[in-house]
Order: structure tokens, then C-alpha cells, then sequence
């Protein structure tokens, strides 16, 4: 049991960690939601570019669609490393991948423009488009990592992982020539 202990701390440092590449693209992948800043009344207002537009949507697509491909990589290594499950090591793969996901959240935002969209208006000028900053609206995409990782890993377990032993310690059961089994 320890050694599994030590694995699974392992496991959900590691997954954890590779939070910060899943951060570092998403910043570069997502697409980027244009704002443009306007003066009312002696005041600086922000508007979005394209009231029509899906990018805020694709924002979190991309963060989702990121994270599940970051869960069934991070599985299948964590099977191919391991060739079998094991309760530790499945909940180290769904708190690694949860913690990935906050900290690819928090640094994505972080990289990305900043948050103070009346200061970004204010310095690209009136009617010029900006990107507004790097959120994520969906927060159930935190959970596609770990959910993702927890599916593929117990695919893989179901297919290639051990067998285990025969419950009654016997062979085939006997049959007939005709296949009824022998009573």
C-alpha cells in the first residue's frame, strides 16, 4: 500500500504540473474576442467588436477540447508506466487532472491581456479593436481533464490489465458431444 501511496503522489504531481503547458496553449490557441472601446458622456465604454460572434464560445471549447486530450495523454501514460489500476492511482489522476485544469485556468488568464478593459481602451484609442482579457465563462471545463483521464484509464485497464484469477480454481467445464456441459 505505500508503494502504491508514493505512485499515486507521483501521478498527481506530475499530471498537475503538465498543467502549465495546458495553460501555455491555451493562451495561444484560443481564439481571441475583440472589443472596442468608445467615449459616452465623457466616459470610456467597451463594446464587443462582433456582438454576433462565437469567440468567447471557443474559448472555453478550446480550454475543454485541450483539457480532454491532456486527460487520455496523461492516462495512457499513466497505464502504460503502471499496466494496471488501482484506487490510489485513479483518484491521483482525477485530483492531478483537476489540479492541472485550476492551474492552466489561473495562468492562462494570467498570460493572456490584461484585465482592465477601460485602460486597454483607453490606450489603443477610440474605435480601435482590442482583445478582451482570457476568461473562462464555463467552469464545468475544469472537470474534462479529470474525467477524460478517469474513462480512458479505465478503458484501458478493462482491455490490457490483468486478469484476475479464475473465483472457483477450475478449468473448462466438461462438456458433451454435443457442447451441454457434463453434469
Amino acid at each position: 500500500m505505500k508503494t502504491e501511496l508514493r505512485e499515486a503522489a507521483v501521478v498527481t504531481v506530475a499530471v498537475a504540473v503538465a498543467g502549465v503547458l495546458l495553460g501555455v496553449l491555451w493562451k495561444y490557441l484560443a481564439p481571441s474576442v475583440p472589443l472596442v472601446g468608445d467615449v459616452v458622456n465623457g466616459g470610456w465604454v467597451v463594446y464587443l467588436k462582433d456582438t454576433e460572434g462565437e469567440q468567447a464560445i471557443g474559448v472555453d471549447g478550446t480550454f475543454t477540447l485541450l483539457a480532454l486530450a491532456f486527460g487520455a495523454v496523461s492516462a495512457a501514460v499513466v497505464f502504460a508506466w503502471r499496466r494496471r489500476g488501482g484506487v490510489p492511482l485513479v483518484v491521483a489522476l482525477m485530483a492531478g487532472g483537476l489540479l492541472g485544469s485550476v492551474l492552466a485556468w489561473r495562468l492562462g488568464v494570467w498570460l493572456g491581456p490584461g484585465s482592465d478593459v477601460i485602460a486597454q481602451a483607453k490606450a489603443a484609442g477610440k474605435g480601435v479593436t482590442f482583445s478582451a482579457p482570457l476568461k473562462l465563462g464555463a467552469r464545468g471545463a475544469l472537470l474534462a481533464w479529470s474525467f477524460a483521464a478517469l474513462l480512458v484509464h479505465l478503458g484501458l485497464t478493462a482491455l490490457f490489465g490483468p486478469r484476475d484469477p479464475d473465483p472457483y480454481g477450475q478449468g473448462p467445464v466438461p462438456k458433451d458431444s454435443y457442447g451441454a456441459p457434463l453434469a
